[in-house]
């Protein structure tokens, strides 16, 4: 369970503003809600800054001349201000809860996308753990940090900024004094930044290392109870949020210096503002002059209230350090580069996966060429060279050989999951580079040796591929299939649910439903790849005749583990190390007793052997 792939290492020392003005900018894709949050916080901030002139004016007019004139109008204003302030605070929460939602909703759909377009390079080289990782937690952290972070900075620069212009405009020389604290509080911040920044980093991702072990340990259940490895298991499972908690708990420790740091600053500037300005108050002969009782209140307010937006701002700061390493893998998820697209020509006639045009399609035939192909899954490690192989329309060409002779290679060529590194590959004798991969995808029929069944019903997973097709349909695929007879017998019939992949039933009618997923879907090419090779012998002769009766007039290409289900191939190709050793009927084949006699009569003994034990 430590054979993890390990995510990019992000080891910057500070904040990027770059990675964060790529996230604001999907607040600016709400234009008009943006500008009414903006508008309502700048009021607020402004409503703000007036209660210490208020409370000053109070001091001044009402309790140092002991004198009630005007305090019925006085009171009548500071309500109005009060009901003023709790209309704009009610109205940025609710649009700010609005924003958070929207953001959310765009980068993960944004984030989705970007997944249903990746290759399969991209899921050979990303665990499960680090994309649910980034999805669900990361995302939900930014989309809340983007929408509420932006409301603190903007109250906060404008209040800051508003309340150094009244302390300045009422004593300049009092709000120098003041505001010497920022000089250690920012010296403190530099430093206190780095180092929560790298903790955090290092916490995200001992999550997404956690999040891949919860889901590797769900999947893998059976096999754990089958090795009794339960035990084992939660020990390692432990050592991970051990090392999560002792990450997330070092970032802890370091922000609870952080915030103390600023009050303590914060006060001690309020100090100094209240010890020069009260005797400026009481002295006519200090270099500090000028101030009524009611000026100095006011002063001492905005002073204390200074600190204020700074702890505001600070707090935003360290959010924004606890959540960069989010940022950063969430901007990597978005901006992954996709290892097979089309051309701009190309999605500029045929459309691309999300936006297709299909009115330009040419029909599929299935005429499959491999010229002079070349490919490597990494570089320096060749799979194909100089490949060529020739699958006439309607043909089935079955591939045969050792593990790791090449077919799984082939097949994920033809359906371009992958792109050769050299040569081409032709579909009815056009580069099939020159078309769409939606074109070729939409006109394929795959069928894997594990199916994958999605949550709903039997109904709902036959017409997956193909979501518009009616119940006469659906019950002609699975009639074909041979499903039909099996889910009959069911009490709901097609309204079984099959439970998430499919657990509810045994892989032998998963088997079924997935080639009748793929009849209703009506493909041109049809793909087996070891269909047959994880069931038992009943199924099997169903899966074989199914197969039999759905690829006559189809291109077909099947990729066979039991020799027994290809006899009735066109042509059989034994694969090794990327090379055709031999090629012919079945009946050829074993007449040359060459590399497929060999197979086959290996084959037929193990089998011969196993039911001569099953009779025991």
């Amino acid at each position: 369970m430590e054979s993890y792939l390990e995510e990019q290492d992000f080891s910057e020392s500070k904040v990027d503003l770059r990675v964060w003005a790529r996230l604001y900018r999907y607040a600016l894709r709400h234009t008009g809600l943006l500008i009414s949050i903006v508008a309502a916080i700048l009021l607020v901030a402004t409503l703000d800054v007036c209660y210490p002139l208020l409370t000053g004016y109070a001091v001044d007019h009402f309790i140092t001349p002991r004198s009630t004139e005007g305090l019925p109008m006085f009171c009548v204003v500071y309500l109005l201000f009060i009901a003023a302030q709790g209309i704009l605070v009610y109205l940025f929460i609710a649009r700010c809860g609005k924003m958070e939602m929207r953001i959310a909703f765009d980068v993960r759909r944004d984030a989705f996308e970007k997944l249903q377009n990746q290759s399969f390079a991209y899921y050979d080289g990303t665990a499960v753990g680090y994309l649910m990782a980034r999805m669900v937690a990361d995302i939900a952290t930014l989309s809340e940090l983007v929408s509420w972070s932006f409301v603190d900075v903007v109250w906060g620069l404008a209040y800051a900024c508003l309340c150094v212009t009244m302390l300045l405009s009422m004593h300049w020389k009092l709000a120098l004094i003041t505001v010497t604290v920022l000089v250690p509080l920012s010296i403190a911040s530099h430093f206190l930044r780095k180092v929560i920044l790298k903790h955090q980093r290092e916490a995200k991702k001992q999550n997404s290392k956690v999040t891949g072990a919860l889901a590797e340990g769900i999947m893998g259940a059976m096999t754990s109870k089958i090795l009794v490895r339960e035990e084992r298991n939660r020990e390692e499972f432990m050592a991970q949020t051990d090392k999560l908690r002792h990450s997330y708990t070092r970032s802890r420790l370091w922000n609870a210096v952080f915030f103390p740091l600023v009050l303590s600053l914060g006060a001690i500037g309020t100090s100094l503002a209240l010890c020069f300005g009260t005797e400026g108050v009481v002295r006519t002969d200090y270099f500090i002059t000028g101030m009524s009782l009611g000026n100095l209140i006011t002063f001492i307010t905005y002073a204390a209230n200074l600190f204020e937006p700074i702890q505001q701002l600070s707090n935003v700061s360290a959010e924004m350090q606890e959540a960069q390493a989010s940022a950063e893998r969430v901007l990597v998820l978005l901006a992954a580069e996709i290892s097979v697209t089309d051309s701009a020509e190309v999605a500029e006639k045929y459309g691309d996966t999300m936006h297709p045009k299909r009115e330009n399609w040419e029909l599929l035939l299935g005429d499959i060429t491999f010229e002079d192909v070349s490919f490597s899954y990494k570089t320096g490690e060749p799979i194909l060279e100089h490949f060529n192989l020739h699958i006439p329309q309607g043909q089935t060409v079955a591939l045969v050989g050792e593990t790791g002779a090449g077919k799984s290679t082939l097949v994920n060529l033809i359906c371009r999951f992958y792109e050769p590194t050299g040569g081409r590959i032709l579909i009815d004798g056009m580069d099939y580079k020159e078309r769409s991969q939606l074109w070729l995808q939409s006109h394929l029929g795959y069928v894997l040796q594990t199916p994958h069944l999605f949550s709903g019903t039997i109904r709902d997973n036959i017409r997956f591929g193909k979501p518009e097709a009616d119940q006469e349909s659906v019950l002609y695929a699975a009639k074909l299939a041979n499903a039909h007879p099996f889910i009959e017998k069911l009490e709901k019939g097609y309204d079984t649910e099959v439970g998430e992949g499919g657990i509810l039933l045994s892989t032998g009618q998963k088997q079924l439903i997935s080639l009748a997923r793929v009849i209703c879907a009506d493909p041109r090419i049809f793909i087996l790849d070891e269909a047959t090779s994880s069931v038992d012998a009943e199924a099997e002769a169903l899966i074989t005749d199914a197969i039999a009766n759905v690829l006559e007039g189809r291109s077909s290409v099947v990729v066979a583990h039991r020799l027994s289900t290809i006899r009735n191939a066109d042509c059989i190709y034994v694969l090794e190390d990327g090379k055709i050793l031999e090629s012919g009927s079945h009946a050829e084949l074993l007449d040359k007793r060459g590399a497929y006699h060999g197979l086959y009569m290996r084959q037929f003994m193990e089998e011969a052997m196993q039911q001569e034990i099953g009779k025991t």
